[in-house]
């Protein structure tokens, strides 16, 4: 057991005891609406869906049964025992489809062998209650998790980069989720332009008063060719990236903020290097672990 906090391999052991327990990501080739039109265009201004998605998902070029079979021979090869939870984490997986469209591909992957659980990556806006009770009747079968990508608490940063939903909009997603036995958890991203450390620890704080299971922290990344990229290289005064150890202390901070009830499943963003501006870290998660984990012993042995 982790001492500081409950991480996510803890976590899960406890929902699948004795059953070691991976992701597969998968691309059911959806949109967003603010980068469709429904809502807005161009979507989120940090955002390139490629930075953070496995090769081996290709969305509608490939189906997801491919993507499912692809992702488990990948990890079969070292954990012959292992089981899976299917994630649909590209765009939004709750967007641009009918609930009865949605719930046949859930029904698709939630069969396949081994899989244990569902994952569904969607945004707090686009949970209407028919979506979300075809998900509760899912996970009356197999265990559903929800993870909301929040970002921020403040609406007037959530503008800033081109959310198109508030923080009452993900107050509202989670506790109706919760409510129906859901499992849920929130994205938060610290560093967002206008934004300081402080203010992504007051989300934090935010975050774990509402009815969630897990939360996963990223660092602000300024991937090439984003809106966020070009606004970067012109120089917008509201955009300033903090240091590594600036980072280290934030992520300590956040560790003291969430009860050991939440499960804290990552610190660390990790897109591919070619495709980072900045920060130039390079760091692997369990890199950057043991480096909170030394600042952890440390502020506790004062």
């Amino acid at each position: 057991m982790n001492p500081f906090y409950t991480d996510y391999s803890e976590y899960l052991g406890g929902i699948f005891p004795g059953v070691k327990v991976q992701k597969i990501s998968v691309d059911a080739g959806r949109s967003c609406p603010n980068r469709d039109g429904t809502i807005g265009r161009g979507g989120c201004i940090y955002c390139d869906n490629r930075s953070f998605t496995p090769g081996y998902c290709s969305g509608s070029n490939d189906g997801i049964l491919s993507q499912i079979a692809k992702g488990k021979g990948f990890f079969a090869r070292k954990y012959p025992e292992m089981k899976y939870l299917v994630y649909f984490q590209s765009y939004t997986f709750t967007h641009g489809a009918s609930t009865a469209e949605a719930a046949e591909m859930v029904r698709t992957a939630i069969g396949t062998e081994n899989t244990v659980g569902i994952i569904i990556g969607t945004r707090p806006d686009c949970v209407p209650d028919e979506m979300l009770g075809m998900l509760a009747g899912f996970n009356r079968e197999k265990p559903v998790f929800i993870e909301f990508g929040a970002e921020s608490s403040c609406d007037a940063t959530l503008g800033r980069i081109n959310r198109g939903h508030t923080w009452a909009d993900t107050t509202d997603a989670v506790r109706r989720a919760s409510s129906l036995g859901i499992r849920c958890g929130l994205h938060l991203i610290a560093g967002l332009p206008g934004e300081t450390l402080a203010d992504a620890i007051e989300t934090v704080k935010k975050s774990v008063e509402l009815p969630i299971d897990s939360i996963k922290l990223h660092q602000l990344q300024i991937i090439k060719g984003t809106e966020l990229w070009r606004q970067w290289k012109d120089g917008a005064a509201d955009i300033r990236i903090p240091s590594l150890e600036e980072y280290v202390d934030f992520c300590a901070e956040a560790v003291d903020a969430v009860p050991r009830h939440i499960a804290i499943e990552r610190f660390l963003s990790q897109a591919p290097p070619d495709m980072v501006e900045a920060p130039c870290w390079r760091l692997k998660n369990y890199q950057f672990t043991n480096i909170l984990m030394k600042r952890l012993k440390e502020h506790r042995s004062y």
